[in-house]
């Protein structure tokens, strides 16, 4: 159970998370150590989250507090204001709420859609590395991801604070918390 919620959690979050972490060292090596770090320190605390809800904004805090302490440990001089982690925080909430509706959405989707869109968006694979990986044709691939895109697109217009237009094109998103 744990190695299936670490795999989910690295499935969803590692991308973003790595992004976040090399707009703040702007190194690579240091943002892959970095990273390395903060599953490290999810795989070893993740029994003490009792919210499951509030995972994402609780993998943010403790990459925010690791970035903080490599600043702290090998560049003192910096100072962490730099980063500007409170105007972060406070725009997180939105990114967060829409970041786990979609999660959300993903894991609904049937399985090979699932795996299509994991895999071609946030794994980066093209369309045809995707057909070699699910052993398909390149066109089957094509028509698995443009259905999974569609199914995913279906199940998200369906949030009650997702704004659509006339043809159902997304066009906002509603923040309902307060």
């Amino acid at each position: 159970m744990m190695d299936r919620q670490m795999q989910d959690i690295w499935t969803d979050l590692h991308q973003e998370l790595k992004k976040f972490i090399f707009s703040k060292v702007k190194d690579i090596e240091t943002s892959n150590d970095i990273l390395q770090d903060v599953f490290l320190k999810i795989q070893l605390n993740i029994h003490t989250l009792s919210d499951y809800s509030k995972l994402t904004s609780w993998v943010y805090q403790i990459t925010r507090n690791i970035v903080a302490d490599y600043y702290r440990k090998y560049d003192p001089a910096i100072q962490m204001d730099s980063f500007d982690f409170a105007e972060q925080e406070n725009e997180e909430p939105l990114y967060l709420s829409l970041s786990n509706c979609i999660n959300q959405k993903i894991s609904n989707l049937p399985e090979k859609y699932k795996q299509a869109i994991l895999l071609t968006y946030f794994d980066n694979y093209s369309q045809i590395k995707l057909a070699e990986a699910l052993d398909i044709s390149y066109s089957g691939a094509k028509t698995r991801v443009q259905r999974g895109r569609e199914k995913l697109k279906d199940l998200i217009v369906d949030c009650k604070n997702v704004v659509t237009d006339n043809n159902g094109n997304l066009i906002a998103y509603q923040n309902n918390q307060k």
